[in-house]
């Protein structure tokens, strides 16, 4: 039951007890015990909302910053994430493969903003060799759910 369980409110946190015992074939608290369970374990970190920011009036930019690090012996690249992921400004940090090693996400109102965090605060951290930044210019999908879909034509069809 708890892959099941997991998989269904990774989709949508929202879903009642009543309806994910229908789903699971179990008995409500049979799920509020395994809820309680899986955020007792840390399995289940917190349940968060899917936006489409391009829907609201509220500006925000979104910066990919890939960070090529120096590990540091004994740690690896645990002490440097920590340091990074502290500042309120980060939203993602991620050790990834290839040539960087972290992959860091912020969130700011403007591009400026961003570029003062990559170069007061994350570049000048001892054991940042380099960073990349990438901004989102659109999101197409988000964690699973297809944000834009596609126009559809309005023209009028003429025939003959």
């Amino acid at each position: 039951m708890r892959k099941e369980l997991l998989a269904v409110i990774e989709k949508n946190a929202r879903i009642g007890l009543k309806d994910l015992a229908i789903m699971l074939g179990v008995d409500e608290i049979d799920i509020a015990n395994e809820l309680a369970a899986l955020e007792k374990e840390g399995i289940i970190c917190g349940y968060l909302t899917l936006i489409d920011w391009e829907k609201t009036s509220i500006e925000k930019v979104t910066a990919l910053i890939e960070v090529r690090v120096t590990p540091q012996k004994g740690e690896g690249f645990d002490k440097i994430a920590e340091r990074i992921y502290n500042y309120p400004e980060v939203r993602d940090v991620f050790l990834i493969s290839g040539g960087y090693d972290l992959l860091v996400t912020i969130e700011e109102k403007t591009l400026r903003e961003i570029s003062n965090f990559v170069s007061d605060k994350l570049s000048t951290l001892d054991s940042v060799l380099s960073t990349a930044t990438h901004f989102i210019l659109k999101r197409y999908k988000d964690h699973g759910t297809i944000l834009s879909n596609k126009d559809e034509d309005e023209r009028e069809i003429i025939s003959p």
